[in-house]
Protein backbone atom coordinates (compact mmCIF):
# COMPACT_ATOMS: atom_id res chain seq x y z
CA UNK A 1 0.00 0.00 0.00
CA UNK A 2 1.35 3.36 -1.03
CA UNK A 3 0.61 7.02 -0.65
CA UNK A 4 -2.96 8.28 1.34
CA UNK A 5 -2.81 7.87 5.03
CA UNK A 6 -1.78 5.04 6.89
CA UNK A 7 -4.33 3.27 9.00
CA UNK A 8 -5.73 5.20 12.24
CA UNK A 9 -5.63 8.42 10.31
CA UNK A 10 -2.50 9.65 11.39
CA UNK A 11 -0.40 11.18 8.59
CA UNK A 12 3.03 11.24 8.86
CA UNK A 13 5.67 14.36 7.97
CA UNK A 14 8.84 15.12 7.97
CA UNK A 15 9.30 18.22 10.98
CA UNK A 16 9.94 21.56 9.87
CA UNK A 17 12.44 23.50 10.83
CA UNK A 18 10.16 26.30 12.15
CA UNK A 19 8.58 23.44 14.47
CA UNK A 20 12.32 22.43 15.86
CA UNK A 21 13.89 25.85 16.47
CA UNK A 22 12.03 26.44 19.81
CA UNK A 23 13.08 23.31 21.11
CA UNK A 24 16.67 23.34 19.91
CA UNK A 25 17.17 27.07 20.66
CA UNK A 26 14.78 27.36 23.80
CA UNK A 27 14.54 30.74 25.82
CA UNK A 28 17.56 32.96 26.06
CA UNK A 29 19.43 32.67 29.46
CA UNK A 30 19.87 35.66 31.11
CA UNK A 31 22.18 37.29 34.25
CA UNK A 32 25.89 36.94 34.73
CA UNK A 33 27.13 33.69 34.68
CA UNK A 34 27.50 32.71 38.43
CA UNK A 35 22.72 34.13 38.30
CA UNK A 36 22.39 31.60 35.70
CA UNK A 37 24.39 28.82 37.55
CA UNK A 38 22.42 29.07 40.73
CA UNK A 39 19.12 29.43 38.70
CA UNK A 40 19.58 25.88 37.65
CA UNK A 41 19.21 25.32 41.44
CA UNK A 42 15.83 24.10 41.77
CA UNK A 43 15.94 23.50 45.60
CA UNK A 44 18.15 24.28 48.98
CA UNK A 45 19.73 20.25 48.33
CA UNK A 46 20.44 21.20 44.75
CA UNK A 47 22.85 24.39 46.14
CA UNK A 48 24.29 22.36 48.89
CA UNK A 49 25.03 20.09 45.87
CA UNK A 50 26.91 23.08 43.97
CA UNK A 51 28.48 24.49 47.06
CA UNK A 52 30.07 20.89 47.55
CA UNK A 53 32.21 20.89 43.81
CA UNK A 54 33.06 24.87 44.32
CA UNK A 55 34.24 25.37 48.19
CA UNK A 56 37.11 23.35 49.65
CA UNK A 57 36.62 19.68 51.32
CA UNK A 58 37.40 21.67 55.06
CA UNK A 59 35.18 24.41 53.90
CA UNK A 60 32.11 22.96 53.10
CA UNK A 61 32.26 20.15 55.96
CA UNK A 62 32.87 23.12 58.29
CA UNK A 63 29.60 24.36 57.18
CA UNK A 64 27.72 20.86 56.45
CA UNK A 65 28.97 18.44 59.39
CA UNK A 66 28.19 18.35 63.36
CA UNK A 67 29.07 17.30 66.87
CA UNK A 68 30.99 13.93 66.85
CA UNK A 69 28.50 11.32 65.37
CA UNK A 70 26.02 13.84 63.86
CA UNK A 71 22.81 12.65 65.37
CA UNK A 72 21.62 15.73 67.02
CA UNK A 73 21.86 17.17 63.50
CA UNK A 74 20.05 13.85 61.59
CA UNK A 75 17.43 14.24 64.11
CA UNK A 76 16.47 17.61 63.16
CA UNK A 77 15.64 16.94 59.78
CA UNK A 78 13.95 13.43 60.68
CA UNK A 79 11.60 15.60 62.51
CA UNK A 80 10.97 17.81 60.20
CA UNK A 81 10.43 14.73 57.51
CA UNK A 82 7.78 13.49 60.51
CA UNK A 83 5.22 16.22 59.75
CA UNK A 84 1.85 14.91 57.99
CA UNK A 85 -0.19 18.09 56.45
CA UNK A 86 -4.01 18.22 56.35
CA UNK A 87 -4.68 20.47 53.43
CA UNK A 88 -8.27 22.43 53.32
CA UNK A 89 -10.13 22.14 49.98
CA UNK A 90 -12.25 24.72 47.78
CA UNK A 91 -10.94 27.87 49.14
CA UNK A 92 -9.76 31.04 47.95
CA UNK A 93 -5.99 31.04 47.66
CA UNK A 94 -5.37 32.81 44.37
CA UNK A 95 -3.83 35.61 47.30
CA UNK A 96 -1.97 34.75 50.67
CA UNK A 97 -0.10 37.00 52.90
CA UNK A 98 3.06 35.32 53.65
CA UNK A 99 4.53 38.27 55.88
CA UNK A 100 4.06 38.35 59.30
CA UNK A 101 5.74 40.62 62.29
CA UNK A 102 9.59 39.14 64.10
CA UNK A 103 9.34 41.54 67.66
CA UNK A 104 7.03 44.18 66.17
CA UNK A 105 9.07 44.48 62.67
CA UNK A 106 7.42 43.70 59.41
CA UNK A 107 9.07 40.51 57.78
CA UNK A 108 7.75 39.15 54.58
CA UNK A 109 8.53 35.49 55.69
CA UNK A 110 8.33 34.28 59.42
CA UNK A 111 12.17 34.02 58.49
CA UNK A 112 15.90 35.37 60.09
CA UNK A 113 18.82 34.62 58.79
CA UNK A 114 21.09 33.43 61.25
CA UNK A 115 24.24 33.86 62.96
CA UNK A 116 27.01 31.98 61.65
CA UNK A 117 30.74 32.07 62.04
CA UNK A 118 33.58 32.70 59.64
CA UNK A 119 31.69 33.17 56.79
CA UNK A 120 33.71 34.84 54.60
CA UNK A 121 35.66 31.29 54.38
CA UNK A 122 32.79 30.61 52.55
CA UNK A 123 32.63 33.08 50.27
CA UNK A 124 34.94 36.51 49.97
CA UNK A 125 32.11 38.68 50.11
CA UNK A 126 31.01 36.89 53.53
CA UNK A 127 28.48 38.71 55.70
CA UNK A 128 28.18 41.67 52.98
CA UNK A 129 26.84 39.15 50.51
CA UNK A 130 23.91 37.88 52.87
CA UNK A 131 23.36 41.24 54.45
CA UNK A 132 22.36 42.16 50.89
CA UNK A 133 20.48 39.32 50.08
CA UNK A 134 18.65 39.82 53.18
CA UNK A 135 17.76 43.28 53.30
CA UNK A 136 16.19 42.54 49.75
CA UNK A 137 14.46 39.69 50.81
CA UNK A 138 12.54 42.25 53.41
CA UNK A 139 14.39 39.20 56.35
CA UNK A 140 16.28 39.95 59.46
CA UNK A 141 20.10 39.21 59.48
CA UNK A 142 22.03 38.21 62.72
CA UNK A 143 25.52 38.68 62.67
CA UNK A 144 27.67 36.81 64.72
CA UNK A 145 30.84 37.14 67.21
CA UNK A 146 32.62 35.23 65.62
CA UNK A 147 31.94 37.08 62.64
CA UNK A 148 34.84 37.97 59.60
CA UNK A 149 32.55 41.78 59.12
CA UNK A 150 33.10 43.86 62.11
CA UNK A 151 29.51 45.45 63.55
CA UNK A 152 30.57 48.90 62.00
CA UNK A 153 31.69 48.03 58.62
CA UNK A 154 28.52 45.53 57.80
CA UNK A 155 25.98 48.37 58.55
CA UNK A 156 28.00 51.07 56.75
CA UNK A 157 27.87 48.44 53.70
CA UNK A 158 24.49 47.65 54.01
CA UNK A 159 22.91 50.55 55.75
CA UNK A 160 19.08 49.83 55.45
CA UNK A 161 19.03 46.15 56.69
CA UNK A 162 17.25 44.66 59.33
CA UNK A 163 20.55 43.40 61.91
CA UNK A 164 20.44 41.94 64.61
CA UNK A 165 23.52 40.96 66.86
CA UNK A 166 24.67 37.85 68.20
CA UNK A 167 26.90 37.54 71.42
CA UNK A 168 28.54 34.80 72.84
CA UNK A 169 29.83 35.93 76.68
CA UNK A 170 33.20 36.07 77.11
CA UNK A 171 35.13 35.61 80.27
CA UNK A 172 36.27 40.08 79.72
CA UNK A 173 32.81 41.36 80.64
CA UNK A 174 33.84 44.62 79.39
CA UNK A 175 34.59 43.44 75.77
CA UNK A 176 31.47 42.15 75.72
CA UNK A 177 30.05 45.37 76.68
CA UNK A 178 31.94 47.16 74.19
CA UNK A 179 30.55 44.92 71.75
CA UNK A 180 27.28 45.70 72.73
CA UNK A 181 27.73 49.42 72.92
CA UNK A 182 29.22 49.13 69.34
CA UNK A 183 26.43 47.26 67.83
CA UNK A 184 23.83 49.59 69.59
CA UNK A 185 25.78 52.47 68.04
CA UNK A 186 25.88 50.98 64.50
CA UNK A 187 21.57 50.67 64.55
CA UNK A 188 21.43 47.05 65.32
CA UNK A 189 18.15 46.43 66.31
CA UNK A 190 17.89 43.22 68.47
CA UNK A 191 20.79 41.06 70.31
CA UNK A 192 20.97 37.39 70.10
CA UNK A 193 22.56 35.55 73.34
CA UNK A 194 23.44 32.30 72.20
CA UNK A 195 23.24 30.30 75.71
CA UNK A 196 24.67 26.40 74.41
CA UNK A 197 28.44 27.02 73.84
CA UNK A 198 29.76 26.67 77.56
CA UNK A 199 32.60 24.42 75.50
CA UNK A 200 33.42 23.91 72.19
CA UNK A 201 31.81 20.47 71.10
CA UNK A 202 33.26 17.68 69.17
CA UNK A 203 33.07 18.71 65.16
CA UNK A 204 35.33 15.55 63.96
CA UNK A 205 35.21 15.93 60.19
CA UNK A 206 36.95 19.59 61.35
CA UNK A 207 39.76 17.78 63.34
CA UNK A 208 39.81 15.35 60.69
CA UNK A 209 40.30 18.15 58.14
CA UNK A 210 42.57 19.75 60.40
CA UNK A 211 40.66 23.21 59.96
CA UNK A 212 41.70 26.07 61.37
CA UNK A 213 41.30 30.03 61.03
CA UNK A 214 43.34 31.21 59.03
CA UNK A 215 43.34 28.48 57.15
CA UNK A 216 46.58 26.17 57.54
CA UNK A 217 48.73 25.60 54.43
CA UNK A 218 50.19 22.12 54.14
CA UNK A 219 50.35 19.64 51.24
CA UNK A 220 46.85 18.52 51.13
CA UNK A 221 46.05 22.63 51.44
CA UNK A 222 48.34 23.19 48.17
CA UNK A 223 46.70 20.43 46.57
CA UNK A 224 43.11 21.76 47.01
CA UNK A 225 44.06 24.84 45.36
CA UNK A 226 44.82 23.10 42.67
CA UNK A 227 40.78 21.85 42.69
CA UNK A 228 39.46 24.83 43.52
CA UNK A 229 41.47 28.01 42.40
CA UNK A 230 38.50 30.51 42.31
CA UNK A 231 38.24 30.37 46.06
CA UNK A 232 41.70 30.34 46.76
CA UNK A 233 42.46 33.38 44.23
CA UNK A 234 39.47 35.37 46.52
CA UNK A 235 40.40 34.53 49.47
CA UNK A 236 44.10 35.36 49.28
CA UNK A 237 43.52 38.31 47.53
CA UNK A 238 40.18 40.22 49.61
CA UNK A 239 42.07 40.68 52.72
CA UNK A 240 43.58 38.26 55.73
CA UNK A 241 40.58 35.96 56.82
CA UNK A 242 39.95 36.81 60.79
CA UNK A 243 37.46 36.86 63.32
CA UNK A 244 36.15 40.59 63.02
CA UNK A 245 35.58 40.92 67.26
CA UNK A 246 37.91 38.59 68.70
CA UNK A 247 41.66 37.86 68.70
CA UNK A 248 42.99 35.64 65.43
CA UNK A 249 45.84 34.14 66.80
CA UNK A 250 46.05 31.04 64.27
CA UNK A 251 44.17 27.88 65.61
CA UNK A 252 41.28 25.84 65.68
CA UNK A 253 37.94 27.35 66.49
CA UNK A 254 37.79 24.98 69.86
CA UNK A 255 40.80 26.65 70.46
CA UNK A 256 38.96 30.23 70.47
CA UNK A 257 35.75 29.36 72.27
CA UNK A 258 38.11 27.63 74.88
CA UNK A 259 40.23 30.69 75.51
CA UNK A 260 37.99 33.38 75.21
CA UNK A 261 34.28 32.08 75.86
CA UNK A 262 32.97 32.02 79.66
CA UNK A 263 31.41 28.85 80.88
CA UNK A 264 30.35 30.46 83.82
CA UNK A 265 27.65 32.35 82.29
CA UNK A 266 24.38 31.58 84.43
CA UNK A 267 20.64 32.96 84.54
CA UNK A 268 21.52 35.69 86.99
CA UNK A 269 24.08 37.46 84.18
CA UNK A 270 20.80 38.06 81.96
CA UNK A 271 20.08 41.06 84.28
CA UNK A 272 23.45 42.07 83.55
CA UNK A 273 22.85 41.78 79.22
CA UNK A 274 19.49 43.95 80.43
CA UNK A 275 21.33 46.70 82.10
CA UNK A 276 23.67 46.31 79.09
CA UNK A 277 21.01 46.28 76.13
CA UNK A 278 17.91 48.07 76.22
CA UNK A 279 16.84 46.39 72.75
CA UNK A 280 15.08 43.29 72.01
CA UNK A 281 17.14 40.26 72.79
CA UNK A 282 16.72 36.93 72.16
CA UNK A 283 18.10 33.68 73.77
CA UNK A 284 18.92 31.14 71.22
CA UNK A 285 20.07 27.38 72.42
CA UNK A 286 16.61 26.40 74.64
CA UNK A 287 16.19 22.56 74.52
CA UNK A 288 14.49 22.27 78.15
CA UNK A 289 11.22 23.33 78.91
CA UNK A 290 12.02 24.31 82.05
CA UNK A 291 14.14 26.87 80.61
CA UNK A 292 12.16 28.11 78.20
CA UNK A 293 9.62 29.09 81.21
CA UNK A 294 13.00 30.14 83.23
CA UNK A 295 13.68 32.90 79.91
CA UNK A 296 10.16 34.22 79.98
CA UNK A 297 10.35 34.44 83.68
CA UNK A 298 13.68 37.06 83.53
CA UNK A 299 11.84 38.99 80.86
CA UNK A 300 13.36 38.13 77.21
CA UNK A 301 11.65 39.25 74.40
CA UNK A 302 12.05 35.37 72.54
CA UNK A 303 13.65 32.41 72.28
CA UNK A 304 15.03 30.06 69.60
CA UNK A 305 14.67 26.09 70.32
CA UNK A 306 18.00 25.11 68.31
CA UNK A 307 20.73 22.39 69.82
CA UNK A 308 22.95 24.32 67.47
CA UNK A 309 22.35 22.32 64.52
CA UNK A 310 23.82 19.57 65.56
CA UNK A 311 27.13 21.34 66.12
CA UNK A 312 27.65 21.07 69.73
CA UNK A 313 25.82 18.41 71.80
CA UNK A 314 25.37 15.00 70.25
CA UNK A 315 22.33 12.82 71.05
CA UNK A 316 19.79 15.58 71.82
CA UNK A 317 16.22 15.82 70.93
CA UNK A 318 15.22 17.17 67.76
CA UNK A 319 13.86 21.21 68.68
CA UNK A 320 10.81 20.98 66.36
CA UNK A 321 9.52 18.06 68.62
CA UNK A 322 10.29 20.40 71.76
CA UNK A 323 8.15 23.01 70.25
CA UNK A 324 4.50 22.25 70.90
CA UNK A 325 5.47 21.76 74.38
CA UNK A 326 7.34 25.16 74.51
CA UNK A 327 4.61 26.87 73.27
CA UNK A 328 1.72 25.06 75.46
CA UNK A 329 3.85 26.11 78.39
CA UNK A 330 4.43 29.56 77.30
CA UNK A 331 0.94 30.49 76.07
CA UNK A 332 1.89 33.83 74.00
CA UNK A 333 3.83 35.24 76.90
CA UNK A 334 6.80 36.11 74.29
CA UNK A 335 7.99 34.59 70.44
CA UNK A 336 9.64 31.35 69.94
CA UNK A 337 11.50 30.80 66.88
CA UNK A 338 12.50 27.11 65.50
CA UNK A 339 16.33 26.51 64.46
CA UNK A 340 17.77 23.47 62.74
CA UNK A 341 17.28 21.64 59.82
CA UNK A 342 14.77 24.09 57.53
CA UNK A 343 15.60 23.00 54.09
CA UNK A 344 12.42 24.36 52.43
CA UNK A 345 9.70 26.62 52.47
CA UNK A 346 7.25 23.51 53.62
CA UNK A 347 9.59 23.34 57.01
CA UNK A 348 9.25 26.92 57.35
CA UNK A 349 5.26 26.37 57.42
CA UNK A 350 5.80 22.93 59.27
CA UNK A 351 7.52 24.88 62.50
CA UNK A 352 4.74 27.86 61.96
CA UNK A 353 2.09 25.63 62.11
CA UNK A 354 3.28 23.55 65.25
CA UNK A 355 3.91 26.23 67.33
CA UNK A 356 6.66 28.94 66.08
CA UNK A 357 6.35 32.54 65.10
CA UNK A 358 9.48 32.05 62.80
CA UNK A 359 12.32 29.99 62.01
CA UNK A 360 16.14 30.73 61.82
CA UNK A 361 18.34 29.73 59.04
CA UNK A 362 22.17 29.13 58.70
CA UNK A 363 23.49 26.16 56.94
CA UNK A 364 20.67 26.58 54.11
CA UNK A 365 22.04 30.02 53.42
CA UNK A 366 25.49 29.15 53.46
CA UNK A 367 24.66 26.35 51.10
CA UNK A 368 24.04 29.36 48.26
CA UNK A 369 27.10 31.44 49.65
CA UNK A 370 29.32 28.85 48.78
CA UNK A 371 27.44 28.34 45.05
CA UNK A 372 27.35 31.55 44.11
CA UNK A 373 28.02 34.14 46.78
CA UNK A 374 25.04 37.15 46.85
CA UNK A 375 23.12 35.67 43.72
CA UNK A 376 23.53 32.04 45.85
CA UNK A 377 21.76 33.23 48.96
CA UNK A 378 19.22 35.56 47.38
CA UNK A 379 18.53 32.02 45.37
CA UNK A 380 17.49 30.40 48.75
CA UNK A 381 15.87 33.07 49.74
CA UNK A 382 13.74 33.06 46.79
CA UNK A 383 13.36 29.66 47.04
CA UNK A 384 12.41 29.39 50.36
CA UNK A 385 9.52 32.36 49.62
CA UNK A 386 8.21 30.35 46.61
CA UNK A 387 7.57 26.83 48.85
CA UNK A 388 6.04 28.57 51.61
CA UNK A 389 4.04 30.38 49.16
CA UNK A 390 2.79 27.38 47.19
CA UNK A 391 2.78 25.52 50.70
CA UNK A 392 0.36 27.49 51.45
CA UNK A 393 -1.94 27.72 48.75
CA UNK A 394 -2.28 23.71 48.74
CA UNK A 395 -3.32 23.71 52.20
CA UNK A 396 -5.99 26.35 51.38
CA UNK A 397 -4.68 28.54 54.00
CA UNK A 398 -4.48 32.63 53.29
CA UNK A 399 -1.81 33.76 56.06
CA UNK A 400 0.59 33.21 58.40
CA UNK A 401 -1.56 32.72 61.57
CA UNK A 402 -4.17 30.26 59.61
CA UNK A 403 -1.00 27.49 59.43
CA UNK A 404 -2.32 26.97 63.05
CA UNK A 405 -5.59 26.00 62.24
CA UNK A 406 -5.13 22.01 62.08
CA UNK A 407 -3.51 21.68 59.30
CA UNK A 408 -0.27 20.81 60.63
CA UNK A 409 0.61 17.72 62.53
CA UNK A 410 3.66 15.75 63.57
CA UNK A 411 3.48 12.13 64.32
CA UNK A 412 5.29 10.53 67.53
CA UNK A 413 8.44 9.39 66.55
CA UNK A 414 8.84 5.56 65.93
CA UNK A 415 9.66 2.94 68.85
CA UNK A 416 12.71 1.57 69.36
CA UNK A 417 13.36 -1.04 67.49
CA UNK A 418 13.01 -5.13 69.68
CA UNK A 419 16.05 -6.69 70.94
CA UNK A 420 16.77 -10.16 71.06
CA UNK A 421 18.31 -11.71 74.37
CA UNK A 422 21.51 -9.77 73.95
CA UNK A 423 23.79 -13.02 73.45
CA UNK A 424 24.22 -12.81 69.83
CA UNK A 425 24.33 -8.85 69.97
CA UNK A 426 21.86 -8.79 67.13
CA UNK A 427 18.13 -8.00 66.70
CA UNK A 428 15.55 -10.00 65.45
CA UNK A 429 15.91 -7.19 61.80
CA UNK A 430 19.45 -7.97 61.61
CA UNK A 431 20.42 -4.54 63.07
CA UNK A 432 23.08 -4.37 66.25
CA UNK A 433 21.19 -4.75 69.93
CA UNK A 434 20.96 -1.38 71.85
CA UNK A 435 21.79 0.90 68.97
CA UNK A 436 18.29 1.89 69.00
CA UNK A 437 16.99 4.29 65.92
CA UNK A 438 17.75 7.95 65.21
CA UNK A 439 13.89 9.12 64.51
Amino acid sequence: MTGGSPPGGVRRQLPRWHDLKPMLVGPRPTGTLVERRVARAHSVPDLRALAKRRAPRAVFDYVDGGAESELSMARARAALDRVEFSPYVLRDVAAVRPDTTILGRPASLPLVLGPTGLTRAMHHEGEMAVARAAREAGLPYALSTMGTTSIAGLRAAVPAADLWFQLYMWRDRAASRALLEQAAGSGYSTLVLTVDVPVAGGRLRDQRNGFTMPPTLRARTLLDMGLHPSWWVNMLTTGPLAFATMDSSHGSVADTVGRMFDPAVTFDDLAWVRDTWSGPIVIKGVQRVEDAVRAAEVGVDAIVLSNHGGRQLDRTQAPLDLLPRVRERLQGSMEIYLDGGIRSGADIAAAVGLGADACLIGRAYLYGLMAGGEAGVRRVLALLGEEFVRTMQLLGVRDVPELRSGVVHLPAAAPALPADDGRSGVADNGRPTGAGTVP
